[in-house]
């Protein structure tokens, strides 16, 4: 839709909320259009004491190709059946068979306790992986008390594109140790150039008792 200069004077600020206002040389006048960079969600997974919860393209409706250029995948309230386990996440490139591609991955942490003693904000070098095929730790230490969980959000580009390693980055929050709020950045890569067409998740000891996974693609 082209507006006029004159029309620009009194947008709507609701509407340039949802609009993306450009200039249309062509037209000789102002043009909106819906912004992109939508999420669309694709599907979601529900832990009752399970093993693994893996995202299989083409499985159960799971779309991981080259549909979208970015995925996003949240955790809610994920809830371990042992107590201080670490919740992990790995990939595969032949349909879920083997989920061990090599990374390369860095972490930091900030920590709290609840009793105001210990602050710190530190690169954790025991968690980071080095070329390993290895499951990624991407929440630690999360305690079973039945108030406690860890919730997140990872993101992982391009992952069917055959040209380049594929890159992910990853937030997360927990109750590490039971006394203390953990705050995890994680980024790093697959190392492979063939497309990834699964993602599992799991904690390294016992079932995931309870949670919630979404999976979203980016338009």
């Amino acid at each position: 839709m082209a507006l006029s200069k004159a029309d620009v004077n009194n947008i709507n600020i609701t509407a340039v909320a949802s609009k993306a206002i450009r200039w249309n040389s062509a037209a000789d006048g102002f043009e909106s259009g819906a912004l992109g960079g939508s999420m669309v969600l694709l599907s979601t997974l529900t832990a009752s004491s399970s093993a693994t919860l893996s995202f299989v393209n083409g499985a159960s409706s799971v779309v991981l190709d080259n549909t979208y250029d970015s995925y996003v995948f949240k955790f809610i309230n994920i809830h371990p059946e042992t107590d201080s386990a670490d919740f992990t996440i790995n990939f595969s490139i032949d349909g879920g068979s083997n989920y061990n591609v090599t990374k390369t991955t860095t972490l930091f942490r900030a920590l709290h306790s609840e009793a105001d003693d210990v602050a710190n904000f530190s690169y954790i070098a025991v968690d980071d992986l080095a070329q390993s095929t290895a499951d990624l730790i991407i929440l630690d230490r999360i305690k079973n008390d039945n108030d406690m969980s860890g919730n997140g959000t990872f993101q992982l580009f391009n992952p069917s594109n055959t040209t380049f390693i594929k890159n992910f980055i990853s937030r997360t929050a927990a109750q590490s140790g039971g006394t203390y709020q953990a705050d995890l950045f994680i980024a790093g890569y697959g190392n492979t150039t063939s497309a990834i067409d699964a993602v599992r998740f799991k904690f390294h000891t016992g079932n995931i008792d309870s949670g919630i996974i979404k999976l979203y693609g980016i338009t």
